[in-house]
């Protein structure tokens, strides 16, 4: 599926309809340049799943947790992972076997740990549409997908 936003909040907004319809168990994986709006999107996953507080990039920690929603929100930045066995310490697989809802960001740099049944998500800018517009593609792997609503 292809979105088209042309706002911050727009994207915010497809993110909380995200995050409204994940369940258990599911990954879903994050692209884009930086700058793109991958935080506003997180930050719109974690509305949706109904976490109260402040959402922010965990690019220094790796991971950061959320428990205070329907379903615990594991929020991956991999940007800075040298070695996958680094994943390894963070204890990666706790989360993406777990209960709970995985975000991962820049996760190409961690393809070889990623179970088959991801949803990728990028996101796009194009300056020629605008500042503010993004192309943001899903691609459901499985049975899993979003509603276009």
């Amino acid at each position: 599926m292809v979105y088209e936003t042309q706002s911050a909040q727009e994207t915010f907004a497809l993110g909380e309809r995200i995050g409204r319809e994940a369940g258990p168990g599911q990954i879903y994986t994050l692209t884009g340049d930086l700058g793109v709006g991958k935080t506003v999107l997180t930050q719109g996953v974690a509305k949706g799943l109904g976490i109260t507080g402040p959402v922010s990039s965990p690019t220094f920690t790796i991971v950061q947790v959320y428990e205070n929603g329907r379903l615990p929100f594991y929020h991956f930045d991999v940007y800075r992972i040298g070695d996958v066995e680094e994943m390894e310490e963070v204890g990666y697989e706790d989360c993406f076997y777990g209960g709970g809802v995985c975000l991962i960001e820049w996760a190409e740099l961690i393809s070889e740990l990623l179970p088959s049944d991801c949803i990728h998500i990028c996101i796009e800018k194009d300056l020629n549409r605008g500042f503010d517009y993004r192309k943001i593609t899903i691609e459901p792997l499985g049975d899993k997908h979003i509603s276009s609503k």
